[in-house]
């Protein structure tokens, strides 16, 4: 079976527990977006995917992503960076982006919104939350989210529209529910006292071991890598 038959098989059937999730939570499958994170696969992977119907890409470093970006510039694809952006590599990374899942100080919003400013174009984002409590991970605190958003309001080109997080270690699924129902209240409380720019509307939450209880818990968008690539990594 050639690479692009499998992906397109990988696909269908995440899909199906897309759709199945979606619909325990009383939503449709369109709610909820799929981004492939293809951290872990190498760039000619990539064109397969694409064939496969698969155009959101994620990735989690900088300088992966810039590699595979400027690999397929011919490419439709819209990249999302899903890992820890330091503020050194904003202005080579924007150009590729379509959004930044991780915006996890009220420095690196302003240092975005001052690079795409330069670029004359706005780009959406997403508030990286803490929500575990784990030191080993980046993200604002929960309650240090309310009082920035006046300032972050204030962004003429950065445009904030929702939460994303990362559950506990896969495997602790009771605890990534919790955690998961978490910033889903976290996001609702927020959206309900938010300037009228900051729109709050997307949830980006869940990977490939737990994003059937992420959407359960109100994901708008997953990120799943290793359910995708079954049978092409090892």
């Amino acid at each position: 079976m050639d690479v692009t038959t499998r992906l397109g098989e990988n696909l269908a059937r995440v899909g199906d527990r897309i759709a199945a999730a979606a619909h325990r939570s009383g939503r449709q499958r369109s709610d909820v977006a799929l981004v492939a994170v293809t951290k872990y696969v190498d760039a000619n992977i990539v064109p397969h995917l694409v064939a496969a119907g698969c155009t959101d890409l994620g990735e989690s470093r900088p300088q992966e992503l810039w590699s595979k970006a400027e690999s397929f510039t011919d490419v439709p694809i819209r990249w999302h960076l899903v890992g820890h952006l330091q503020r050194n590599k904003v202005d080579r990374t924007l150009p590729f982006v379509s959004l930044i899942h991780s915006v996890d100080s009220l420095r690196l919003a302003h240092a975005i919104d001052k690079s795409v400013a330069g670029q004359n174009r706005s780009i959406p984002a997403l508030l990286e939350v803490n929500i575990s409590g784990d030191r080993s991970k980046h993200g604002f605190a929960p309650t240090e989210i309310q009082p920035l958003l006046p300032q972050l309001a204030t962004l003429d080109r950065l445009e904030i529209r929702g939460l994303m997080c990362m559950a506990s270690p896969e495997g602790d699924l009771e605890a990534a529910r919790r955690q998961f129902a978490a910033l889903h209240q976290l996001r609702d409380h927020l959206r309900a006292v938010a300037p009228q720019k900051v729109e709050l509307t997307e949830l980006s939450m869940g990977m490939s071991g737990d994003f059937e209880i992420a959407i359960e818990e109100g994901a708008t968008i997953v990120r799943i890598g290793s359910a995708l690539f079954e049978g092409i990594i090892g």
